[in-house]
């Protein structure tokens, strides 16, 4: 179950020339590294679900990626792209000596995680794709979709809006906020972690790379696609996405096929926050798997 706790250390870490902090809870020798949704989002509701796991005896680092959170947040437009967030990950890895890892990522931080293991594959132990996808066209297909059960108006309404750009108009919310009850949290209050982020949410890197909402993709990776790199991805794999998600099972399976040792876990009563919405059967899936292979890579040893 997740609880608030506060950051056994607050690090910071210059990367590109501007400070990223990064927090670490527990002191154990395998470490969980966290690749928060978003992007720019804070990483509070990511880390606090997580946090439950240095109870187990994992060291478990977060950070808040660059524009968003207690990092800087400058305004260059250069700095919005998934292959310089790789980069700034693996600085964050090795300012921190972390060593490899048991890489956590949800939604946008899967897209993050996966890019990463396919540069960095020698620094990870294991790959936790929470909620995320490898091939977003397939991905604006099935948010249309899911965008489809809303109704043949409602649909044109949402069309009508993003032809014309009103992506603040009062009935076009409304859609989008049901959208996001069905989807993104099914519970009827959020959780305060998850509210934490959400408040301090910088939208300028999140339209500048995916767009102005969770149903619409139109910034510079709308188009990215790892379906046919993941074969090169050998380490073992845990794949989970609630029954309901936005990036839906379909998306997951998806990925299933193409990872060479891969485990995919459906959480019956979730969208996309299962670590909320269903905390006990999610903490024992992800640490089921966490101790099966830490158990495995400290046998090696």
């Amino acid at each position: 179950m997740w609880q608030q706790r506060p950051a056994d250390e607050r690090i910071e870490i210059e990367v590109d020339g501007h400070r990223v902090v990064a927090y670490s809870y527990g002191v154990g020798e395998e470490v969980v590294f966290l690749l928060n949704g978003g992007p720019g989002l804070p990483c509070d509701y990511l880390r606090d679900a997580h946090s439950f796991l240095t109870d187990h005896d994992y060291r478990v680092v977060a950070f808040d990626q660059l524009g968003c959170g207690a990092s800087d947040r400058p305004e260059d437009p250069a700095f919005w792209s998934i292959t310089r967030y790789v980069e700034e990950t693996e600085t964050v890895r090795r300012a921190l000596g972390l060593g490899k890892v048991h890489l956590i990522g949800h939604s946008w931080g899967g897209w993050l995680a996966i890019e990463y293991a396919l540069t960095y594959p020698e620094a990870l132990k294991t790959l936790i794709l929470e909620d995320t996808a490898a091939d977003l066209p397939h991905l604006m297909q099935e948010m249309h979709r899911l965008r489809s059960a809303l109704g043949t108006e409602t649909v044109e309404m949402l069309l009508a809006h993003e032809a014309d750009g009103s992506y603040h108009h009062p009935e076009y919310q409304a859609a989008i906020t049901l959208m996001n009850y069905r989807h993104v949290c099914r519970l009827s209050i959020w959780p305060k972690p998850l509210m934490a982020s959400l408040n301090d949410w910088n939208v300028v890197p999140y339209m500048t790379m995916q767009g102005p909402n969770e149903f619409l993709y139109i910034g510079n990776l709308k188009d990215w696609n790892r379906t046919a790199d993941l074969p090169r991805i050998a380490c073992p794999v845990l794949i989970t996405v609630g029954k309901h998600d936005e990036i839906t099972p379909a998306c997951a399976l998806r990925m299933k096929q193409g990872l060479a040792q891969a485990e995919l876990v459906v959480f019956p009563n979730s969208s996309h926050m299962p670590f909320y919405e269903e905390p006990a059967a999610y903490d024992s899936v992800l640490l089921g798997f966490l101790d099966k292979h830490a158990a495995g890579a400290k046998d090696a040893a």
